[in-house]
C-alpha cells in the first residue's frame, strides 16, 4: 500500500490531496479552511483533512510531492538573469522564497506539530503538475496534453502528447512570454486589480465589440510553430519591476503587469472606482478574442504535429471556459477533457499522480478517471444537527421553520417546488467540492426561468457585478434538447450556446451572446442533484436549475455552521442542510 500527498503549497491556491495506490482519496484548497480567497502558504489544514478522511497519519505516507521545483530550466534562468537587467534585490527577494519554499519537511513540522513524517519528499516540475493533473486522471489512454497559465517555474506553456503512463514534455514557452500574463495584464487595465479577476473579463466580454484585436495583434504575436511572444515594451514584469507577486497573511498579490506603453496604444487605463464604459467592454472582447487566436493557432500547430484526435487541458488558462466551449469548432480535435481544479490548485493532484506512477514504475497501471468533483469535507447528519441546535436561537429570531425530511424524494419535491416559487435555495449536501465551481453540493440555485432571477440574487447575496453570468446544471440526457452540443461538461469548465428557440425559456441562465456555462449532471455523479432536477423539470418543463456558489463575497462554504452563517446574514429563502429544510 503506497500513499503519496500532492501539495500546491508557497503559492496561491494552496491545496493537499491524496493518493493510495493510485486512486484520489480526498482533494481540497487551503482557502475552504482559511476563508481567505485563494489562500497561499503551507496547507497544513488541507493536509490534515486528507489524512482524516483516509483514516491516517503523516508518518503512513510514503511520498509527498509538491507542485514545485526550484532546479528546473535553471540554466535558462541563470542565462536570463545575466542577460536580462533584472535588479539585485528581485533576485534576492526571490532567493529567499525559493529557500522557504524548497524546506518541504520543515513545513510538515512546522504545520503539523503533532505529526512525523518520514518518507520522501518529491519536487514536480510546474507544468508538468498540470500536464499530469489532467492527463493521467483522464478517460483517454493517448492524449495531446497542454499546459497554459501564467508562470511557473520559469515557463507559462507546455504540452506533449501522453500514452499510457507517460508524458514526455516536448515544448515549453519560457519566461516572460505569458498568455496568462497578457490576460492578467488587459485585466488590470480594465479596472479589475485583484488576483483571480480574469472570470470578470470573460463575463465583461460578450458585452463588447472586438474593436482593438488589430491593436492587441502587436501585443501577443504568433509564431510559425503554434506558439506565441509578448512585445514587452507594453509589461513590466521582465525585468523584474512588474513581478512583485507576494503572499502576506495568505493573501496573494502582485505588482501591476502593464507598462504606460499600453496607454499609448489602447488609450487610459480604467480607475477601478470608475463606471464600465463601451470601451472597456472592448477591450474585454478584443481580449478575449486575442486569446483564442493565440489559444488556437496553439491547438491547431499540436495537433498537426501529433495527429491525435483527444485533448486534456490545464493551467489557470484552463479555466477560460468561453475558449474551451469552442475547441471542437475551432480545432480539429475530437475529444476534451479538464478535470475541475485545472488552475494551481490542480497541480497537487498532478504532483502526487506523476510521483506515485514514478516510484510504482511498471505496477502502476492506470484506473482511475476523475469524473465528479466531490472529493473534499462532509458532515454527518449528527454534526449538522448540532450546528442547527447552536443557532436555534437565531433561526426562531428570523422566523425560520425548521424540519427534517428523510424521505429523499420529499425533500426534492419541497425544495423544487421552492424554486419554482421564484426562492433562492442554500443546498449543502454531501462532500464539498474539488476545484473553483459549486456543482450541486455547495450551490445557491435559482429558476432559471426568471428574468429577474439574477437581480434577486444579486440584490439577497451575491452583491456582485450585473454583468457576470449564472450558470445552468442540465441532466446529462436533456442536454441535446437545449445547447448546440451533446457533450459531458460535468465541470462547467466549456461554454455552449443555448439553442436559439430555448433561450428565452432560461433567460436567467443565458449570457447575452446566447450562450450558457453548462454543467452536465448525471445519476452516477450526484444521485440527489439528478433527482432534484428532475423533479423541478416535471413541475416545469425545464429540465435545468440556476447554480452558483454558495458564498457571500467570501470562499465557497465547506461547514454546516458556514452554510448557516450565510444563510442568516442574506436574504437566502431556503436552507436545506442534507436532510433539513430550512424556510424563513
Amino acid at each position: 500500500m503506497t500513499y503519496v500527498l500532492g501539495l500546491n503549497a508557497y503559492h496561491a491556491d494552496a491545496a493537499a490531496c491524496l493518493v493510495k495506490d493510485g486512486d484520489l482519496v480526498a482533494a481540497v484548497e487551503e482557502e475552504r479552511f482559511r476563508r481567505v480567497k485563494h489562500w497561499g502558504g503551507f496547507p497544513s489544514e488541507s493536509i490534515r483533512y486528507c489524512l482524516k478522511e483516509a483514516g491516517i497519519s503523516l508518518s503512513d505516507v510514503d511520498h509527498v510531492a509538491v507542485n514545485c521545483d526550484n532546479a528546473a530550466n535553471r540554466w535558462r534562468k541563470l542565462v536570463y538573469v545575466l542577460t536580462s537587467g533584472v535588479s539585485p534585490g528581485y533576485i534576492i527577494k526571490r532567493l529567499r522564497h525559493r529557500g522557504n519554499r524548497a524546506d518541504v519537511a520543515g513545513n510538515l513540522q512546522r504545520g503539523l506539530p503533532d505529526e512525523k513524517f518520514t518518507g520522501t519528499v518529491h519536487a514536480v516540475e510546474h507544468h508538468l503538475c498540470h500536464l499530469a493533473s489532467a492527463f493521467l486522471v483522464s478517460p483517454y489512454d493517448k492524449a495531446v496534453a497542454v499546459s497554459v497559465d501564467g508562470f511557473g517555474d520559469f515557463s507559462s506553456a507546455a504540452w506533449g502528447l501522453g500514452e499510457g503512463r507517460n508524458i514526455p514534455v516536448d515544448g515549453r514557452v519560457y519566461f516572460p512570454h505569458s498568455l496568462g500574463v497578457f490576460y492578467e495584464a488587459m485585466t488590470q487595465f480594465i479596472g479589475f486589480p485583484h488576483y483571480g479577476d480574469e472570470y470578470k473579463v470573460m463575463g465583461l466580454a460578450p458585452f463588447g465589440e472586438p474593436t482593438y484585436v488589430d491593436r492587441m495583434k502587436e501585443i501577443v504575436r504568433l509564431k510559425d510553430d503554434g506558439s506565441f511572444a509578448l512585445d514587452l515594451r507594453y509589461f513590466r514584469h521582465a525585468s523584474g519591476e512588474g513581478a512583485d507577486y507576494s503572499v502576506k497573511e495568505g493573501i496573494p498579490s502582485g505588482g501591476r503587469l502593464w507598462s504606460d506603453a499600453l496607454i499609448e496604444l489602447l488609450g487610459p487605463a480604467r480607475d477601478p472606482s470608475a463606471p464600465l464604459e463601451d470601451k472597456h467592454r472592448d477591450i474585454a472582447r478584443s481580449a478575449q478574442v486575442t486569446y483564442e487566436n493565440a489559444f488556437f493557432h496553439l491547438l491547431g500547430a499540436l495537433h498537426r504535429r501529433y495527429r491525435t484526435d483527444a485533448l486534456v487541458l490545464a493551467g489557470g488558462c484552463a479555466y477560460n471556459s468561453v475558449a474551451n466551449g469552442k475547441i471542437l469548432e475551432r480545432s480539429p480535435f475530437k475529444h476534451v477533457y479538464v478535470q475541475s481544479a485545472g488552475g494551481d490548485a490542480g497541480g497537487s493532484i498532478g504532483a502526487a499522480f506523476a510521483t506515485w506512477h514514478k516510484v510504482e514504475g511498471d505496477k502502476a497501471k492506470r484506473h482511475f478517471v476523475m469524473d465528479h468533483a466531490y472529493w473534499g469535507p462532509w458532515a454527518t447528519p449528527e454534526e449538522i444537527a448540532v450546528a442547527i441546535s447552536r443557532r436555534r436561537a437565531d433561526f426562531e429570531a428570523a422566523g425560520c421553520k425548521i424540519m427534517r425530511i428523510a424521505d429523499e424524494a420529499t425533500l426534492c419535491k419541497r425544495t423544487a417546488a421552492a424554486i419554482a416559487e421564484g426562492r433562492v435555495i442554500g443546498w449543502f449536501q454531501g462532500r464539498l467540492e474539488w476545484g473553483p465551481r459549486a456543482l450541486g453540493n455547495r450551490s445557491i440555485l435559482g429558476d432559471p426561468r426568471r428574468a429577474d432571477m439574477k437581480d434577486i440574487l444579486n440584490l439577497k447575496i451575491k452583491r456582485r457585478e450585473s454583468f457576470r453570468p449564472f450558470a445552468p446544471s442540465i441532466l446529462r440526457e436533456a442536454v441535446k434538447d437545449w445547447f448546440e452540443t451533446d457533450e459531458d461538461v460535468p465541470f462547467m469548465m466549456q461554454v455552449f450556446k443555448i439553442k436559439a428557440d430555448k433561450r428565452k425559456q432560461i433567460p436567467a441562465v443565458t449570457h447575452v451572446d446566447g450562450s450558457g456555462r453548462l454543467q452536465t449532471v448525471t445519476w452516477a455523479g450526484n444521485p440527489r442533484y439528478a433527482r432534484l432536477i428532475q423533479i423541478f423539470g416535471e413541475i416545469t418543463g425545464v429540465p435545468i436549475v440556476l447554480n452558483t456558489s454558495f458564498n457571500e463575497n467570501e470562499p465557497v462554504v465547506c461547514k454546516p455552521e458556514e452554510a448557516i452563517d450565510c444563510f442568516l446574514r442574506t436574504r437566502m429563502d431556503v436552507l436545506v442542510l442534507g436532510d433539513t429544510f430550512i424556510e424563513r
